[in-house]
């Protein structure tokens, strides 16, 4: 998954180059993700990007294609991922009994 700020860097571009990179949020994967660094510094454009994570799942773009192929999802981090995850989570507490209610306000 990656950097996750602005001026973060965890892989090689050489890796990013020779893989499928897929992003959560493009505008944001510019700024903010993996790839903010090597964009910055001229080793990867931003045609290098594949899809957004959006395409693959709807089937507007192929995610992994072969046992070879690298794929690369930078993940920035988007509020709507949080909340599904959380409501997942909350729904499956529901169906389980588990976990109290507690009033907040």
């Amino acid at each position: 998954i990656g950097a996750d700020a602005p001026g973060k860097q965890e892989l090689d571009p050489k890796i990013l180059k020779r893989s499928k990179v897929i992003v959560d949020d493009r505008e944001q994967a510019l700024h903010s993700g993996e790839i903010n660094v090597p964009l910055s510094e001229g080793k990867l454009k931003e045609e290098n990007i594949y899809a957004d994570i959006g395409e693959v799942v709807v089937g507007e773009k192929e995610g992994r294609t072969s046992d070879e192929e690298i794929t690369i999802f930078d993940s920035t981090g988007l509020a709507v991922q949080d909340v599904a995850t959380a409501w997942g989570v909350y729904q499956k507490a529901l169906d389980g009994g588990l976990g109290r209610e507690v009033d907040l306000l």
